[in-house]
């Protein structure tokens, strides 16, 4: 058996286009609230509009998740993530230069659509590329979507007072055209050879055994199988499945919220101002920056999936329930360090999407419908806060929301610990796969 590839070797290009690619999701949704009260120096930004903000991202998730599937097969995964990525661009672009809120809404849906195809595309894409180095690349991949988390929060601000809001939220667009160079010249060259069988499955919990070789195609499609919703019918009749997709939920949820209200709570609650606001909301999605260290591999090498999603869980539900209760200055940097412990669980359910199936053909069907069922229930509690927040008054009812969805959710994490995969699942209860 031969060792393992280095992981530069032949497909230095797939490192840099994946990390440019993971650079753009987050960003394009951390750079926004922070300005929030700067754009509305410009024009003016209600919370009504701030509420369809944050939930657009989670929308267009899950709408382009039941479409990238059927998408890649047409025109090949490399080539949907030059789309992607372009979309992406332009997006930030466009929404950079609004001049009133219908086109801050169309930029914002533009991008939206764009990391929808995105976030579907990259587990697959390192399945294919770094099938012997699934841990390792998971493990970057995760980091540099955990850095392009915090830093937007940390430098929009500063960055807008410089320069203008617009400056702030359009230089981000630079990544992602930078991340389309890699794909282009990956498909401009001519391909070469896998050195064994596309689909060759990686077992679940040892995703990256010693001597294995890399599934390697510089172009062409993951093929998926032509029966796209018989299969996604399959994968319904899994609870692994389901449970996998209310672990990824509970993170989207927990993300998008943040992004699109703590600002506006820490203001309202604590009394302090956008830069400060900015700088916590930066210190909570900081924590996800360790954790896209660490997780990756005590799942891949130590199958601590359970234990992480609990340590996760739990914490972060102190920290919201120390907001509501102590929502002092003072203490605020700890509550956001506790509620950031939810970072956890993001890269968690990106490596269980990767370990829990055999075959990229299959990653690709089993990410896209974690991660559209996912952003459909994290699409509705961005709006719903804002809802609560209008009927109450105050923060405590949308804030116990969303500390509810921690709560009901958490039987999901147990279930999703099951080091199987859902081929593994669906024989087991009903045949061949």
């Amino acid at each position: 058996m031969t060792s393992a590839r280095p992981l530069w070797r032949g497909r230095a290009l797939a490192v840099i286009g994946i990390l440019l690619c993971a650079f753009s999701l987050r960003s394009a949704v951390a750079s926004l609230s922070p300005v929030v009260d700067l754009i509305g120096d410009d024009f003016e930004v209600s919370p009504a509009v701030l509420g369809v903000i944050g939930t657009l991202p989670p929308a267009c998730f899950a709408v382009f998740g039941i479409l990238t599937p059927m998408l890649e097969r047409r025109l090949g995964i490399e080539r949907l993530t030059v789309i992607a990525l372009g979309a992406i661009t332009v997006g930030l672009i466009g929404r950079g230069l609004a001049a009133d809120t219908v086109g801050l809404l169309a930029g914002t849906a533009v991008i939206f659509a764009g990391v929808g195809m995105a976030n579907i595309l990259l587990p697959p894409l390192v399945k294919k590329f770094f099938a012997d180095r699934i841990g390792v690349m998971m493990t970057i991949y995760t980091t540099t979507m955990a850095f392009s988390t915090f830093l937007p929060p940390l430098v929009a601000v500063p960055v807008a007072d410089a320069l203008g809001w617009r400056f702030s939220m359009a230089m981000w667009a630079a990544f992602a055209l930078a991340g389309v160079i890699p794909w282009i010249v990956m498909l401009l060259r001519p391909a070469v050879a896998d050195r064994r069988a596309p689909g060759h499955p990686v077992a679940a919990e040892t995703a990256e055994p010693d001597g294995a070789e890399a599934v390697f195609a510089a172009t062409g499609p993951i093929a998926t199988a032509p029966t796209n919703l018989r299969l996604f019918a399959r994968l319904a009749r899994i609870p692994l499945v389901w449970a996998l997709a209310l672990t990824f939920a509970t993170s989207s949820t927990m993300a998008y919220v943040s992004f699109a209200w703590l600002p506006s709570i820490l203001i309202d609650t604590a009394g302090v101002d956008a830069a400060t606001a900015g700088f916590l909301l930066s210190l909570w999605a900081f924590i996800g920056l360790p954790a896209s260290l660490i997780v990756p591999v005590l799942v891949v090498r130590f199958q601590a999936t359970r234990l992480l999603f609990v340590v996760g869980s739990l914490t972060a539900l102190t920290g919201l329930v120390g907001l509501m209760l102590a929502p002092l200055p003072e203490l605020l940097w700890l509550w956001m360090t506790l509620f950031g412990m939810v970072g956890l669980l993001f890269p968690l359910a990106l490596v269980l999407i990767s370990i829990r199936s055999r075959t990229p053909q299959s990653a690709v069907l089993l990410s896209s419908f974690v991660q559209s069922t996912g952003y459909v229930l994290a699409a509705i509690f961005p709006l719903l806060v804002g809802i609560l927040h209008d009927a109450t008054g105050g923060w405590t009812v949308p804030l116990i929301a969303v500390a509810a969805v921690l709560v009901i959710t958490f039987p999901a994490g147990i279930i999703a610990g099951r080091r199987v995969t859902v081929e593994d699942e669906w024989e087991r209860r009903h045949g061949r796969w």
